[in-house]
């Protein structure tokens, strides 16, 4: 379409030059007059004509399909102005009455033209996202075949496939590691900038880049199942939707249509009729604002912004259903998180170490990581973490037996050691008076496992469900930007207490079963609150659908989840800040852009209608023409400063 414009523009503008030429007024503008010569008016007639039905078709086709809906848009204006100027004219000429439009109605739809082409190119600037998104899958992929790597289109690959992705490559679709490990920038498909470490059994997503090491995968999805793939389709369907403001514009630019053609009537009665103007002048000035009325800048108003903010979002890990959620989302006053796996990791961390009868720390870390190396219990790993991450050195260990829900026993050092709950080391008849002291005294929302060795309590290990550190910079964030964090949990009361302690909630909801998720959202709506709950999409689904804006975090390459109005790639809380940072300034684009089209319309109407007129200024249509169309860029290269916006967390 931007080329069809392109075209049309060009051949209208060389058939304009002549126009120009061959008009009276404009030789007597620059002091110069060409001598007549037989059928010149004819000559000026042919060239409008071919001007007229070539160069504004497209506004026909529009205009027609416009009336077959019964509304009135931007083309039946253009239409109805150049028509009528050209009517006019042609009249003018068959009956030898000397006054004509043809330079005016022929840079008119030269102007006209330029105007849609620059709109096209600024439209189409706007829309770069989605097609970065498009062009990040490679068109060949190596298949590995017999033993052999053939070159293959990645269209034809399917799923079971075995592919090899060299260092530096784009990984064609999306698969399993079988072989090889390597680290994958996926900041295109997420936004996470730091590469991330792959190995056999990890997923790919197609259109990432592959790092230093060679990986051989499995194709597991292709075509529209693909991750990428879905995530395109998802942001064709948000910029496809209409919010509430969209309509709303769509109704002023409905009335502002038929406005203008009243008003283009009223001016042409006005100057002729009553002002006693020449019939030229009437219909200039009644042509100029039928021209400038065109509600073209208040159409353009929200797709513009709904285009670039829904690319933008997905460039960014944010997967947006539909613009009325971008909209609803900067209403929003409650943020309610999920906690485990949301504000948490969901996994235990050892958080307080607390050594008895002597022991120190670390001598009680190793003894019971040593212990705990052969259980795959929770628990069991987290202490193991801990000593590993302070580069313990593990005693050697035998006879270990596991205590199912209790904990396990080993030798260490020809000593019998045990690490587990209170139960477990009571039943051993070990005194837990002094440990159980020291964990009354500490922190809150821990749970606790003991080390004993030679009938002795040796050390209190205290775990909890870690938090992310992301998590704290997310509320605080989200409290400068003026909303109240509140969390939710299946987690006692005391466990509950503790993270919100942590992150500085005002708000939480503790021993919450999955099926009252909803009912608590729905008990803060009902005290006024507009309310986003964010949670991982699964467990959350009944309060997703009941909130006002459902957030899923942390789905990853499953961004297909139904009951979320906004999909988050990454499992990072500060994602929902750029979100509502995103919506606000898509709000504040809207309103500047509506404000800008509302504006120029009551400035430029009143003038093309001949206010200005006692003082010697009238517009000539194909100002008018120009006006409109500058206005339409302007709302379009407004709407292109959202692609500044910063929406990454910062570090």
């Amino acid at each position: 379409m931007e080329q069809e414009f392109r075209r049309r523009m060009l051949v209208v503008a060389g058939l304009t030059i002549p126009v120009l030429i061959l008009s009276p007024s404009i030789q007597g503008f620059f002091g110069v007059r060409l001598p007549p010569f037989p059928g010149d008016r004819l000559l000026l007639l042919g060239l409008a004509t071919v001007i007229v039905l070539y160069g504004g078709w497209p506004f026909y086709v529009g205009a027609r399909q416009a009336l077959r809906q019964r509304r009135a848009d931007m083309n039946v204006l253009v239409s109805l102005a150049v028509l009528s100027g050209y009517l006019f004219s042609a009249a003018s000429v068959l009956l030898g009455l000397g006054v004509d439009f043809f330079w005016e109605i022929s840079t008119l739809v030269l102007v006209l033209l330029f105007g849609h082409y620059m709109e096209m190119r600024a439209v189409r600037a706007s829309g770069s996202a989605l097609r970065e998104l498009a062009s990040l899958i490679p068109p060949s992929a190596h298949l590995l075949r017999d033993g052999e790597v053939v070159e293959v289109p990645t269209a034809e690959v399917k799923s079971g496939d075995r592919l090899l992705v060299r260092p530096g490559e784009r990984v064609p679709i999306d698969g399993r590691v079988l072989e090889g490990r390597s680290s994958v920038n996926e900041a295109m498909i997420t936004g996470e900038s730091r590469p991330v470490p792959k190995g056999p059994g990890d997923e790919v997503i197609g259109g990432t880049i592959n790092g230093e090491g060679a990986l051989r995968i499995e194709v597991t999805k292709t075509g529209a199942e693909t991750a990428l793939s879905q995530i395109i389709a998802m942001v064709e369907r948000a910029q496809a939707s209409r919010p509430p403001t969209q309509r709303l514009a769509d109704q002023a630019a409905q009335y502002l249509t038929l406005t203008a053609a009243f008003l283009g009537l009223g001016t042409f009665i006005f100057w002729w009729l009553i002002a006693g103007q020449s019939l030229v002048f009437a219909v200039t000035l009644a042509i100029t604002v039928v021209v400038i009325a065109c509600p073209h800048a208040l159409g353009l108003a929200i797709p513009t912004v709904t285009t670039i903010s829904t690319g933008l979002a997905a460039k960014n890990g944010m997967l947006i259903r539909s613009a009325e959620a971008t909209e609803r989302a900067r209403r929003l006053d409650t943020v309610v998180f999920d906690k485990t796996g949301t504000l948490t990791r969901g996994e235990y961390g050892v958080t307080d170490l607390v050594p008895l009868g002597g022991w120190t720390a670390e001598q009680a870390l190793g003894t019971a990581a040593a212990v705990e190396v052969n259980s795959e219990h929770p628990v069991a790993r987290a202490i193991v973490a801990a000593a590993r991450e302070q580069g313990l050195t593990l005693p050697e260990v035998e006879r270990f037996e596991a205590v199912p829900g209790q904990g396990a026993r080993a030798t260490v050092a020809g000593e019998e050691v045990i690490v587990g709950s209170r139960a477990l080391l009571r039943s051993a008849g070990i005194d837990l008076s002094e440990a159980e002291e020291r964990v009354r005294a500490g922190v809150r929302g821990r749970s606790w496992v003991y080390l004993a060795t030679g009938g002795q309590a040796r050390a209190a290990i205290g775990l909890a469900d870690i938090i992310r550190p992301e998590s704290y910079q997310a509320v605080t964030d989200l409290k400068a930007l003026g909303l109240e964090v509140a969390m939710l949990t299946g987690d006692s009361e005391d466990v509950a207490a503790y993270v919100a302690g942590e992150l500085g909630l005002d708000t939480w909801f503790a021993e919450v079963l999955p099926g009252q998720k909803a009912d608590r959202i729905r008990e803060l709506q009902e005290q006024g609150r507009r309310v986003a709950m964010v949670g991982d999409g699964i467990n959350d689904a009944p309060a997703l659908v009941q909130s006002d804006v459902g957030v899923a975090i942390g789905a990853g390459t499953d961004v297909a989840i139904e009951s979320a109005q906004v999909v988050l790639v990454r499992n990072d809380p500060r994602d929902v800040v750029g979100l509502i940072r995103l919506s606000r300034a898509v709000g504040a684009k809207m309103r500047q852009n509506l404000l800008w089209a509302t504006a120029y319309n009551v400035v430029a109407l009143p003038l093309a209608a001949g206010v200005g007129v006692p003082a010697g200024i009238v517009l000539a249509p194909q100002w008018g023409a120009l006006a409109m169309a500058a206005s339409s860029i302007i709302v379009v290269i407004n709407a292109l400063t959202l692609r500044r916006l910063r929406l990454a967390p910062s570090a």
